[in-house]
């Protein structure tokens, strides 16, 4: 079923629902729920760690979406994956005729899962094929990218979703919420650590032509938290960049911190690094306090706040993600974290990298 005929179909189903409810009668519990049997097919780009150990294993607990593609540059992994998940020899693909995926209706959503310096390059040719894109953060190596991304989806009448997976989690949707609603009055200060020890020599990570170093890896959970807890757009910034390791992080960035002024005169104090983990979350309000430690696990969050703990559901992020966006593209709803979010980020992030090489000076965004 084409997305256009599912979007129609779940319409349909919806205003009959709603004519049934009007006139008193509800549906027999025998009815099985057309929503959650209908699914779009999802095409994984790249087989890294986070596709095979995440996205893979998610998509088996997915109710609106499923594997139905890959495309991978190692036979032997296309191999694999074929008979793991019993994935047709048709619905696989590499990376030299990746473009023929445009004539296979199997596959509604490509999932770009690549290196961050190929994020524009997949996303817009996804686009072009005519489908649906869901692109891993952070979304590209600059905002000039993104933009090419943004007008390469909207020319293609595609959704163009990004992989902020902590958007989609309970804890972290009560954070914003509070920030929103202004449960504790307006925000203050924001800080926020996110980082891990990555000692690998042959990372991409480590390369600068590929968009690697921590900024660009663990730096945007830091930028995200201040935005959403903030709900706010910084209007300047200034940023930092250390190496304790230059053997490994000499064309990247080991260890970056950075601090953004934002319209309310609220603050952030952001941290990320390569070197060591860190993963808290600190909001500090005009009459309250918000911590999560962790807030960018793949699970466990863990939320305390001025009134009490913020003890929320458990779910698979990657999952639930995918989900929502598969649903959204067949209401013909906007997806939660759109490409224009983003953006926002990428804008920031020029101007951290701008900050570092003048040497820590403010930038006005």
């Amino acid at each position: 079923m084409s997305t256009r005929n599912r979007r129609t179909f779940i319409k349909s189903l919806a205003i009959a629902g709603a004519g049934a409810s009007a006139l008193g009668f509800t549906a027999p519990s025998w009815v099985p729920d057309r929503r959650t049997a209908d699914k779009l097919g999802i095409a994984l780009v790249g087989l890294g760690y986070y596709s095979s150990q995440l996205l893979a294993p998610a998509l088996q607990e997915t109710s609106h979406s499923y594997l139905a593609g890959i495309v991978t540059g190692t036979p032997e992994k296309a191999e694999n994956w074929k008979a793991k998940y019993n994935i047709p020899a048709k619905n696989v693909y590499n990376y030299e005729n990746f473009d023929e995926i445009a004539a296979n209706p199997d596959i509604d959503i490509i999932y770009v899962v690549l290196p961050n310096s190929m994020h524009a390059e997949y996303t817009i040719r996804s686009a072009k094929a005519g489908k649906h894109v869901i692109c891993e953060k952070p979304m590209a190596s600059n905002a000039e990218e993104c933009r090419a991304m943004i007008a390469a989806c909207n020319e293609a009448g595609v959704q163009l979703s990004i992989g902020y997976r902590m958007q989609y989690e309970p804890t972290t949707q009560e954070l914003i919420r509070i920030g929103a609603e202004r449960d504790f009055g307006g925000v203050r200060m924001v800080t926020a650590a996110a980082g891990y020890r990555e000692g690998r020599p042959d990372t991409w990570k480590l390369k600068k032509a590929m968009a690697g170093g921590a900024m660009m890896d663990m730096g945007v959970y830091s930028l995200q938290a201040a935005r959403y807890a903030t709900g706010e757009e910084p209007v300047s910034v200034s940023a930092q960049s250390f190496t304790s390791r230059p053997e490994l992080y000499s064309e990247v960035d080991e260890t970056t911190t950075f601090q953004l002024t934002f319209p309310s005169g609220a603050i952030a104090n952001l941290q990320t690094s390569h070197r060591m983990g860190m993963n808290t979350l600190d909001v500090r309000y005009q009459n309250g306090w918000a911590r999560l430690e962790p807030f960018q696990a793949y699970r466990g969050i863990q939320g305390v706040s001025s009134r009490g703990s913020l003890d929320y559901p458990v779910v698979n992020q990657q999952a639930t993600q995918m989900d929502e966006d598969a649903l959204s593209i067949m209401e013909g709803t906007a997806v939660r974290v759109p490409g224009e979010e983003g953006l926002k980020d990428m804008i920031v992030v020029d101007a951290i990298y701008a900050s570092v090489a003048q040497g820590g000076s403010t930038i006005t965004l």
